[in-house]
């Protein structure tokens, strides 16, 4: 592939988020020091919070600091979107950039901002939020932030961290308060942010082309997961283990109300699925357009696919509060339901609302010849 074409392609963009002490400057610092043979650019909001030791940076220039694996780290002190353009202009093509938020921060901004910024749109593209939990932690931080709840609710993946500073039990309430959360997330245990790299970037989340792909039954496993607090078929002291609805493992499932573990903190965060049949697209888009207008601010994630009336193809649609995109994705199969799925994760929806508007979007049944 000429430098030409591959330049061309868009750079993907992680944002990782987390609150204060729940490991990110351990993640980051293994990013930019270890020799994983990928090049990346991490863009933290103050270079002194990250504590990269001196013998690291090869050279500076300006703000944007190179290390001696390949990789550089970057300072945002004003307009991200100023430093993201700078680093799409250096000659060093990087195979993905990283940014983290504050430990206080809502990373909804942040991830607004490669939506919404047409020069960045072209450049790069939103690939997963990534929110890092201290497993230790997370129960007095969600009584004291609306902001460490939100991370979760926004989060693609969690790792859930320090998982050996808590018991096999309260690690069990733990993540079944995060699931609660957010059904929808994969999570992975971890230990002082011990990870593959390759399961925190490259997830592909935010992809339209294959967002949910392959996972028809995504709403029903989001609903079981979500119904149900779960333990799994190993030993707790396993600690780098991914869960969600595209699980390929076996779980143990039980009742909050019965036998089970049921969360630790009662979540404001609620996640809402729809389910239907085919929809007429004149109903279903000033719909969901006037919905994202009027409730955007308590909507933090949907995702959906949605089979639109006499459309051959399947059409994925997904937002950010009031920041909605859709696009056809792929052919229905002939073997396959053509089923509408809808799935909102916010704060005081009205489910009645939601599925009577979603239910008033149907196609009607054709009158037979």
């Amino acid at each position: 592939m000429s430098e030409t074409a591959s330049t061309a392609q868009p750079i993907p963009v992680t944002v990782l988020t987390g609150y204060l002490g729940s490991g990110k400057t351990t993640l980051l610092n293994r990013i930019l020091s270890e020799d994983h043979g990928r090049k990346y650019a991490v863009i933290v909001n103050e270079f002194g919070e990250i504590g990269i030791d001196n013998d690291l940076i090869v050279e500076s220039d300006e703000e944007i600091y190179e290390m001696n694996n390949g990789c550089v780290c970057c300072t945002v002190r004003g307009d991200l979107v100023r430093v993201v353009e700078g680093l799409t202009r250096r000659k060093g093509r990087f195979d993905a950039i990283i940014v983290e938020t504050t430990g206080l921060a809502d990373p909804v901004p942040v991830a607004q901002t490669f939506f919404m910024d047409d020069d960045v749109r072209t450049k790069t593209q939103l690939d997963a939020v990534v929110a890092l939990v201290d497993a230790k932690h997370l129960p007095h931080r969600l009584k004291d932030s609306r902001e460490a709840e939100d991370q979760i609710a926004f989060a693609d993946v969690v790792l859930l961290n320090k998982t050996d500073l808590v018991t096999a039990d309260e690690l069990v309430a733990v993540e079944a308060t995060v699931r609660a959360i957010n059904p929808h997330a994969v999570i992975h245990r971890t230990e002082r942010a011990g990870i593959e790299i390759s399961k925190v970037l490259d997830q592909k989340a935010f992809d339209l082309k294959r967002v949910l792909d392959g996972d028809p039954d995504f709403i029903d496993a989001a609903k079981e997961a979500q119904a149900h607090a779960h333990t799994h078929d190993h030993d707790h002291d396993h600690h780098d283990h991914a869960c969600g609805p595209d699980c390929d493992h076996e779980h143990h499932h039980h009742n909050h109300h019965g036998e089970g573990v049921s969360p630790i903190h009662d979540v404001t965060v609620t996640s809402i699925s729809l389910k239907g049949g085919p929809l007429e697209p004149k109903k279903f888009f000033p719909w969901i357009q006037a919905l994202t207008q009027e409730q955007g601010p308590n909507i933090l994630r949907l995702k959906g696919i949605i089979a639109f009336n006499d459309d051959p193809d399947r059409y994925v649609v997904q937002g950010v509060h009031m920041i909605i995109e859709g696009d056809h994705q792929r052919p229905w199969r002939e073997d396959e339901a053509r089923v509408s799925r809808l799935v909102f994760i916010g704060r005081q929806l009205d489910h009645e609302e939601l599925e009577a508007g979603f239910a008033a979007c149907a196609a009607k049944a054709k009158a037979p010849a």
